[in-house]
């Protein structure tokens, strides 16, 4: 028989959710059951569209079920048990991200979730629903993936718990983890299961698969493999301070991308392949081109707030070359930057015009950051030992032409129906500086008024250990915004993000802030305190109370710390900062 991967399949209105829209597609059975914590929509912000919509462009048969009730398992069985295996994702973040606030108090709200209210998916989803799978289809393939599995890899902190916590694949019993951006190896891992013996057991079949992780022993490697072998999950249990070892270690391996990792833990070791590569622009391109509708999935009667968010935006490319301590997306996608075409955005923002009955106001354009789109390492990034292109100096090898990406908004904006574009939040400052062209194109021409910045902190001290640039960066930039606002007539602010309770901030640290607000008369609209997410260095910095360098720190650790830093920035009215 034809492999079904090799055969073509025409991308569904949506990607089915019933056994009804099933048969309207002529699908006898699913080959993948995507299950995820979201809400079901169409959006190319929405990994679970994203994922399935390539796989069926590869020839395999996929389904959603979205927000499943986790206390039935007939709620993902409505299509019947797929050929080939399960994949499972608790959404876009963390689930108990999710749920708890940065005070480990619940959350009434949840963006992913129709009429945007808390309480559609469980705590620890991934865990839950890999469960829930499991029962309603014993001995089906199960792989997990997504931001939660992704940071949770290996042992970890988890905030809300006060606990070093094993690899979640353990956790979840599931048979193999995805880490990083999934379509690569999710692909590979449907052509594993489709092609190989199925007497076989799952974990070998999928071993090596870039960016898969299965347990097995260490025998198992390939001789010739190149190892990071991290402290075991008894060790870091023994000596916490370890965690940061293997964290800068897990950090290290994933960006350089071409070494194995593995971990011992219970007498088992987790073996985690190099990660895959990132997609081309041609990939990309063709992701991005797949016939996305860009509404919710008719099963939802009530809107869902994360798809306004994104709905007039585009993604211009992935990967972050800041590599800040503290950010889950970043060290999710990688620093490699991965990059659409001018074509293929410019397609995009013509479909967006088309779909709001021919005119559009794109609100953003960009990814994690706004001004990296072309960027890319002149050097050996197998090599590289960096832990950020941009601090404390930016690297000469990481290159990008900024005034590419003005000449891409002006030719967006003069796309016919565009009514404007704004670049509304991500520009790393220090890349602007280093292009005074682009920083004045981009105040003059793509500011809608208010331009989003993250300085996040004043402090040297702090910002060092964020992985941020130095304050006088932050104002230089400041100087020249304002200076270009000013010439051009327009009436334009900055509206910075800051962060208290940061790993190495103390109340001196928090006094230095609020006196430099209190200098510029600013009340900061966009505060947050540190909320410590699986998988980051500054996660492991709050764990063991040591920077990346083993000094001892200080951590602003119980609730009533976390709360008077958090006061301190956000004071109520009538009562003075510090």
């Amino acid at each position: 028989m034809k492999s079904l991967h090799d055969q073509t399949l025409a991308q569904p209105p949506f990607l089915p959710a019933s056994r009804a829209e099933m048969d309207d597609l002529g699908w006898a059975e699913l080959d993948v059951l995507l299950v995820s914590g979201d809400a079901h929509v169409d959006h190319p912000a929405f990994a679970m569209a994203l994922l399935g919509r390539w796989l069926v462009a590869h020839g395999f048969r996929v389904g959603v079920a979205a927000q499943p009730d986790w206390r039935r398992p007939d709620s993902v069985t409505a299509m019947g048990r797929p050929r080939l295996l399960a994949g499972v994702g608790a959404g876009a973040v963390d689930s108990m991200l999710a749920h708890r606030t940065a005070f480990n108090l619940p959350r009434s709200d949840d963006a992913y979730t129709p009429g945007g209210k808390a309480g559609a998916r469980p705590d620890r989803a991934t865990i839950v629903y890999v469960n829930l799978v499991k029962q309603a289809f014993p001995g089906l393939p199960v792989v997990i993936g997504g931001i939660e599995a992704s940071l949770r890899r290996v042992t970890h902190y988890d905030f809300w718990t006060d606990k070093l916590r094993r690899s979640i694949l353990l956790d979840a019993k599931a048979d193999a983890l995805v880490y990083g951006m999934g379509e690569l190896p999710l692909l590979a891992i449907a052509r594993r299961l489709a092609q190989g013996d199925a007497d076989e057991p799952v974990a070998r079949r999928l071993l090596g698969a870039p960016g898969v992780a299965v347990m097995g022993r260490i025998e198992d490697l390939p001789p010739q493999a190149e190892v990071v072998i991290l402290p075991s999950h008894e060790e870091i249990v023994a000596q916490p301070a370890r965690l940061m070892e293997a964290t800068l270690a897990l950090e290290r391996q994933a960006h350089q991308g071409w070494r194995w990792a593995a971990q011992a833990v219970g007498g088992r070791a987790l073996l985690v392949a190099p990660p895959a590569r990132p997609l081309s622009t041609a990939e990309l391109d063709m992701l991005h081109d797949l016939p996305f509708r860009r509404v919710a999935h008719p099963i939802h009667d009530q809107p869902v707030p994360g798809l306004a968010t994104v709905a007039t935006s585009i993604i211009s490319h992935r990967g972050c070359g800041g590599g800040c301590s503290f950010c889950s997306l970043a060290l999710h996608q990688g620093r490699a930057i991965s990059s659409r075409s001018a074509r293929s955005i410019l397609a995009e923002a013509q479909e967006l015009a088309r779909l709001n009955n021919g005119r559009v106001a794109i609100s953003d354009v960009g990814g994690p950051s706004a001004n990296m789109w072309g960027g890319r390492c002149a050097g050996d990034r197998q090599s590289c030992a960096r832990a950020s292109c941009l601090t404390p100096k930016i690297c000469p090898q990481f290159q990008v032409d900024q005034m590419a990406i003005i000449d891409l908004l002006t030719r967006l904006a003069a796309t016919p129906g565009v009514g404007h574009v704004r670049v509304a939040s991500g520009v790393r400052f220090d890349l602007a500086l280093q292009q005074p062209a682009y920083a004045r194109a981009l105040v003059e021409r793509f500011v809608g008024g208010q331009l989003k910045l993250a300085p996040e902190h004043v402090s040297p001290g702090v910002l060092a250990l964020m992985r941020k640039p130095g304050l006088d960066v932050f104002e230089r930039f400041l100087r020249v915004f304002e200076q270009i606002s000013r010439q051009a007539g327009k009436e334009q602010y900055v509206v910075p993000y800051f962060m208290s309770a940061f790993p190495g901030c103390g109340d001196a640290q928090m006094r230095e802030l609020t006196q430099w607000l209190g200098q510029r008369h600013w009340r900061p609209q966009q505060v947050q305190c540190f909320e410590p997410t699986p998988g980051t260095v500054a996660t492991a910095m709050f764990a063991t109370g040591q920077d990346p360098q083993g000094r001892p720190i200080f951590v602003a650790r119980d609730g009533a710390q976390r709360r008077r830093q958090h006061g301190l920035l956000t004071p109520r009215p009538g009562r003075r900062r510090g």
